[in-house]
């Protein structure tokens, strides 16, 4: 989170220029019906209006086919940068390619388009992953786990595997822990989570000690299959969606690893309008190396630091204004210091 502040204070002057005023930025969303979506674009939006530079966007609503000429038709109507918040990471090059073709800088949001030619921007889902993975088995550390991950066309499934894996890995391997069931849901959905979490749960008889989903709204789909079982396990999840802090506190859910979509947003607004006035990738500030997607390609980048909520530190989310204490603490457990 430091990160991002100094992202943001740094790059401030630098982008309001008279310059900026003249600007439109467009976003391109893979699938706005996911509610932390909207967090984002409140921020891109306010970063924009702040610098006097125009906000266009489009909603792919979950095609990647729909997303290229989403793309096309943002370069249309005058787009001097783009974000790009991509449905599928190899469907997704030929509008990278459009863009290109018309000198306009592509800013990879939250999801990695491997393309050197776009400036990847995204918290570290790698190191997500090891947080989901170590907050839930330090509540339960051996026994069998479940995972339930996201879309198999988005990296960042891959890299929140990987990074629980590195946790939990050794113990795996030493028969401490049995991965009993682990599967894809399509599109992220909480209702595909769901009946994946229903199959394991069959396929087991209802022996699962703990369950590592790789985002919030599947870990909902995940604690509905269970509690229709009668279960109460521990459930890992991450995005910080209001409903999952609310189980945080109720007990339901064991951690949601919160990346603060304000930040990551107005971070966005801000590269793409530095790399719309003629910044280089490599001169914005806090840029970095990265090498870690499936091809190696080598690109510019900024990861930030995501933060672990659980019961003991809901008052993050709470003080930071990202959830009311009334809308944390409803039905909460007794032991949570945040709402008493």
């Amino acid at each position: 989170m430091r990160n991002a502040i100094i992202l943001a204070a740094a790059m401030a002057a630098g982008v309001a220029t008279a310059a900026s005023a003249q600007m439109t930025v467009g976003v391109s969303w893979s699938n706005f019906q996911e509610e932390r979506w909207k967090t984002d674009e409140a921020a891109i939006k306010s970063a924009l209006d702040a610098a006097g530079a125009k906000y266009i966007s489009a909603d792919a609503q979950a095609s990647a086919a729909k997303q290229l000429t989403d793309v096309e038709a943002l370069i249309a109507q005058g787009a001097d940068a783009l974000i790009i918040l991509a449905m599928d990471k190899d469907a997704i090059g030929p509008a990278v390619d459009a863009a290109t073709a018309e000198g306009i800088p592509v800013v990879g949001y939250d999801r990695l388009i491997e393309d050197p030619r776009a400036f990847y921007l995204t918290f570290d889902n790698k190191g997500v992953g090891r947080i989901i993975a170590s907050t839930v088995q330090g509540v339960q550390p051996e026994g069998n786990y479940a995972i339930i991950k996201g879309d198999p066309g988005d990296p960042n499934a891959a890299f929140l595997l990987a990074g629980m894996m590195e946790v939990l890995g050794a113990d795996v391997d030493a028969g401490k822990i049995t991965i009993v069931g682990e599967a894809f849901s399509d599109g992220w959905k909480p209702e595909a989570a769901q009946q994946n979490m229903e199959q394991i749960l069959t396929a087991n008889n209802n022996n699962v000690d703990a369950v590592l989903a790789e985002n919030d709204g599947m870990a909902g789909g995940v604690i509905a299959a269970l509690s229709a079982q009668g279960l109460t396990i521990p459930v890992g999840g991450q995005d910080g969606d209001l409903a999952a802090l609310n189980r945080v506190a109720r007990g339901t859910q064991t951690v949601s690893v919160w990346k603060d979509s304000r930040q990551l947003g107005t971070a966005a607004a801000e590269i793409a309008l530095a790399l719309a006035d003629g910044a280089a990738m490599a001169d914005v500030p806090g840029a970095s190396t990265f090498s870690d997607g499936a091809k190696g390609v080598e690109m510019t980048a900024i990861l930030l630091e995501p933060t672990p909520i659980t019961k003991e530190n809901l008052n993050l989310a709470i003080d930071a204004g990202h959830i009311t204490k009334a809308q944390a603490c409803e039905g909460a457990m007794p032991d949570v210091p945040a709402c008493n």
